[in-house]
């Protein structure tokens, strides 16, 4: 049997339920679906994405919402290539209120909050959230034990993200002997790692960490074998959205500037609902839901 045999095999073998929530709210799997991303910084890579204000991020993610988001995703500190941490109490000055107001103003909306820190997702968990979206890939040692217990102990839903270095040296020349082998050991790993911890397994969710710590051959590579990371059995979120390797392709205007990413965006969005992963983290939700629900409808046609 050939390589590819072996993988579509596999691919046809794996199960994944769906994630139960918080106070009955789901992820229904089977479909692609749209997260939202709803930045509460002033120095996110792409300016449209920010939002400044409780008033300002409620009428986005309401926004988000109508336009068909699945889940919205809210952080507070910026992990753009380049950027340094903020300290504690401006991230959850920033993020809690939001979360708060947004889980009142949508009560069945999966909400997932976008942090490196356990006693930040604790907060967030209190006041609304379901899944923590950690892009620290548990390789923060003052962190990492915290998280799992976290994660363990609350039974919110978990991203776990590949990713090399922390967010201000992370594309200081990253290299790699054999990435995907690589980033699989990673998640075979760390899923260990935090099942051991008492981490439901069907609770984790993997990220294969598009542009943190990978060049742009890196990124082409995971998108071009992205059936790769569904053999864990696992839900897959793909972050691939208006990022630099999308204007180093496109080039032109597009190279310096994430305004002019959008086709780029959808086109790796489309890429993505056709191989059939479960999540895409976007700016555009509306552009993006309609690329899904396009995809969904060719693949429903299948003879």
């Amino acid at each position: 049997m050939t390589d590819t045999g072996r993988t579509n095999k596999a691919k046809k073998n794996v199960r994944k339920d769906n994630i139960q929530l918080f106070e009955g709210r789901s992820l229904t799997l089977g479909k692609t679906l749209v997260m939202g991303i709803l930045n509460i910084t002033n120095d996110s890579f792409y300016a449209s994405s920010r939002v400044s204000g409780k008033r300002d991020a409620l009428a986005r993610a309401v926004s988000m919402a109508e336009a068909g988001a699945d889940i919205i995703d809210i952080g507070a500190e910026s992990t753009r290539p380049g950027s340094r941490r903020k300290k504690k109490e401006a991230e959850t000055d920033a993020l809690i209120p939001v979360i708060r107001s947004i889980r009142r103003e949508l009560p069945n909306m999966p909400i997932s909050v976008d942090t490196r820190r356990a006693s930040v997702a604790g907060e967030a968990i209190e006041v609304g959230a379901d899944i923590i979206n950690d892009v620290s890939g548990l390789e923060l040692p003052d962190e990492a034990e915290a998280m799992i217990t976290l994660a363990a102990n609350t039974g919110a839903a978990y991203v776990l993200m590949h990713t090399r270095g922390t967010p201000d040296v992370m594309q200081d020349a990253p290299e790699y002997e054999d990435m995907m082998a690589e980033l699989l050991d990673f998640f075979s790993k760390k899923i260990a790692v935090l099942t051991s911890g008492g981490v439901a397994k069907e609770r984790v969710i993997i990220d294969p960490g598009i542009g943190f710590g990978k060049r742009v051959s890196d990124n082409l590579t995971i998108l071009a074998n992205i059936e790769k990371f569904t053999e864990f059995g696992l839900p897959v979120m793909i972050g691939a959205s208006r990022k630099l390797f999308i204007g180093s392709v496109a080039g032109g205007a597009a190279r310096n500037d994430p305004a002019e990413r959008l086709e780029g965006t959808l086109a790796v969005t489309s890429l993505l609902s056709f191989a059939g992963i479960d999540i895409v983290r976007v700016h555009d939700v509306a552009a993006n839901r309609r690329a899904v629900d396009m995809i969904a409808e060719i693949t429903r046609h299948r003879l």
